[in-house]
């Protein structure tokens, strides 16, 4: 307890003399798996630190700075179709404080020395599906549609939706492109609701879809899929090519009407709705995005 007051009464000292330390944050937001990466850097000299005996106040730094730092990167993230993480913040939506949720859910790597010695740089992860799960509310999952007169389906192992194209937009004359959100919604081509958050089942499930590249379905298995996929979606899983796109922020896959059918019509598939075993292929500069300070 002492040594720590002695290094936060060094860091006040260090900002009065040598004024507020410069810290820069730079990373890229991976839709594939699901994680923020940053990385934190903090110059030594603004900080009035040098090395050796100024590591434990430069990581300090670091450890500060970072919640805010990622903040309005992590706040821009959409969580549905018309809401983001930010959104949710202003309504006293999001669960617990913004700030110690991500001081305890980042995992970090060790901080580093750059080549000069003039600067320490850390890096931090987040894990995005750790933050799906403290959003779901529901304690179970809720019925999807059973239809009063199915159509002829087969089983499937899961359900693969191909929407990495520029697709028409529900409701307006404009195209876009996917993006990935938090808790996409599924529409068939008569906008009745296929799927969405309340139905997986909250026991087994964080994360509602799996986001991929094109690459990941054209492998040289023998059902095209990569392995990784395979374990979501098997080997025979419903291929469905979207139809269009809804919301304010283009994150709704629409599909064909018939393809809905098959989902609801045999209770084998319904359950892929329940354990979420759904992915969809969108563009791999989509699913991935870099910010850095301005």
């Amino acid at each position: 307890m002492k040594s720590r007051m002695c290094s936060c009464l060094l860091l006040v000292l260090a900002g009065s003399v040598f004024g507020e330390p410069q810290v820069a944050i730079s990373g890229s937001i991976d839709w594939e798996q699901m994680e923020i990466n940053a990385t934190v850097t903090v110059d030594l000299a603004s900080a009035g630190l040098r090395l050796p005996t100024g590591r434990i106040q430069a990581e300090e730094i670091l450890e500060e700075e970072y919640p805010y730092l990622v903040r309005p990167y992590l706040l821009s993230i959409p969580v549905d179709s018309a809401n983001t993480l930010g959104d949710l913040l202003n309504r006293g939506e999001f669960p617990i404080s913004h700030t110690d949720w991500v001081s305890a859910a980042a995992q970090k790597i060790p901080a580093v020395v750059r080549f000069d010695l003039a600067a320490l740089s850390a890096q931090y992860t987040l894990s995005l599906k750790r933050l799906s799960g403290e959003l779901i509310r529901h304690s179970r999952a809720h019925d999807s549609i059973r239809l009063l007169l199915p159509v002829p389906a087969i089983p499937y192992t899961g359900i693969l939706i191909i929407a990495d194209e520029v697709l028409p937009v529900h409701g307006k004359h404009e195209s876009a492109r996917i993006r990935p959100c938090l808790f996409p919604r599924v529409w068939d081509t008569d906008m009745n609701l296929i799927y969405e958050q309340s139905m997986i089942d909250p026991q087994k499930v964080l994360s509602i879809v799996r986001y991929v590249s094109r690459d990941r379905i054209f492998q040289s298995t023998p059902s095209g899929l990569e392995e990784e996929l395979i374990r979501l979606v098997g080997t025979n899983p419903l291929r469905i090519i979207a139809q269009g796109v809804f919301g304010i922020y283009p994150t709704d896959p629409i599909i064909d009407r018939q393809d809905a059918l098959q989902i609801h019509s045999l209770e084998d598939n319904r359950r892929l709705l329940r354990e979420g075993k759904i992915a969809i292929v969108l563009s791999p500069d989509i699913l991935r995005t870099s910010f850095s300070t301005p």
